[in-house]
């Protein structure tokens, strides 16, 4: 229901609990059997400052993009292999920008430990009213255990580039709370967070007219209940079509506007808390939502806009710093192998050393 969220500039800002969640879910981008034959893993793509980076890694990393991408398992094969030409200039981009970040996080020697990670992930899962338990159970019920969520989202590589900004640039990552005031004030509606859950009875885009009426009938039987005093977690556990929150009684989480469906939201944000819809239609079926807490006030908002300012300036910092950091690296491609030239290329002139990649973005 939910949809999903992209990080910010890749491996440049945090998860916020959102994007933990559908991290968690299993992926259904098409499978190996359309890959091609894997690259030799000792060719090399790019050298960067001395660091070869191979055609193993690119490959890797444009199936990172590809799952990303949420390509159909059924797309054919040949799609999938055009698809992947055009994700190479960004893969060699990521590769290229993770590299020379590296370098200076070791130089600074930055590291965090498991403790760091947990203390961060706990503080993270907290602003949606969860317990670490809860969390690693939500993904329990997606099939990851905690280590492997951790390892499939990257979320200590995630913690060493901010801390690395953090502790190397801090004057420029401050964020003042008139700042998030102005930012409030100016967004109010959009910045509105509301919690809710709901029951799910779902119905196809093939389904005939009779099937629907029979899943209609079920969610006023079970609106019925809900209005004589059952409880919904209960019966989102025993009803739902959700598999996403169903286990959860229905929980969605935090969310604000621009992130549901049209019809889902109108209903959820028209609702007092603890007050319950009617039956509402969408795509995806018939739900019964409950809304279970709201946060409206700069008060309670404002550590999230604080934060979300900081991860803004972090992200155009990193940017500009990243292409800083190209402009004086040493990036060497294979003959035959140097990137097409664009307007927006930044070129070198020294001996044997061809164009290096634009920011990504």
């Amino acid at each position: 229901m939910k949809r999903r969220l992209s990080a910010l500039a890749a491996l440049l800002t945090f998860f916020i609990v959102c994007n933990l969640i559908a991290a968690a879910e299993p992926d259904t981008t098409a499978a190996e059997p359309n890959a091609p034959a894997e690259t030799a893993p000792d060719i090399i793509a790019v050298t960067v400052n001395g660091a070869d980076i191979t055609e193993a890694d690119v490959e890797a990393e444009i199936n990172k993009l590809l799952m990303r991408n949420r390509i159909p398992p059924q797309t054919p094969p040949r799609f999938i292999e055009q698809h992947k030409k055009q994700l190479r200039q960004p893969a060699l981009g990521n590769l290229i920008n993770k590299s020379l970040l590296d370098e200076k996080i070791k130089q600074a020697n930055i590291t965090v430990t498991e403790e760091d990670i947990t203390n961060d992930i706990k503080e993270i899962v907290s602003r949606q009213g969860l317990s670490l338990d809860d969390f690693k159970k939500r993904l329990q019920n997606r099939g990851l255990d905690f280590d492997q969520w951790k390892q499939q989202v990257q979320f200590q590589r995630g913690l060493i580039y901010d801390k690395f900004f953090e502790t190397q640039f801090p004057d420029k990552l401050k964020v003042a709370e008139d700042e998030a005031k102005k930012h409030y004030l100016e967004n109010e509606k959009q910045l509105v967070q509301v919690r809710a859950s709901h029951i799910l009875i779902k119905t196809n885009m093939n389904d005939t007219n009779e099937v629907k009426a029979q899943a209609k009938a079920k969610a006023e039987e079970l609106l019925k209940q809900l209005q004589d005093g059952a409880d919904f977690a209960e019966l989102a556990r025993a009803n739902s079509d959700d598999p996403g929150s169903a286990p959860d009684g229905g929980d969605l989480g935090f969310s604000r506007k621009g992130r549901m469906v049209p019809p889902f939201e109108n209903a959820v944000f028209a609702l007092e808390t603890n007050q319950l819809s009617d039956i509402v239609e969408t795509s995806f079926g018939y739900h019964i939502i409950k809304v279970t807490d709201r946060k409206d006030s700069f008060e309670q908002l404002k550590d999230q806009i604080l934060r979300t300012l900081k991860w803004e300036k972090q992200a155009d910092f990193a940017k500009d710093y990243l292409e800083s950091l190209k402009k004086e690296a040493n990036i060497v491609y294979p003959a035959g192998k140097e990137p097409q030239a664009s307007s927006s290329t930044v070129s070198k002139t020294k001996q044997n050393q061809p164009k290096t990649e634009e920011p990504d973005s």
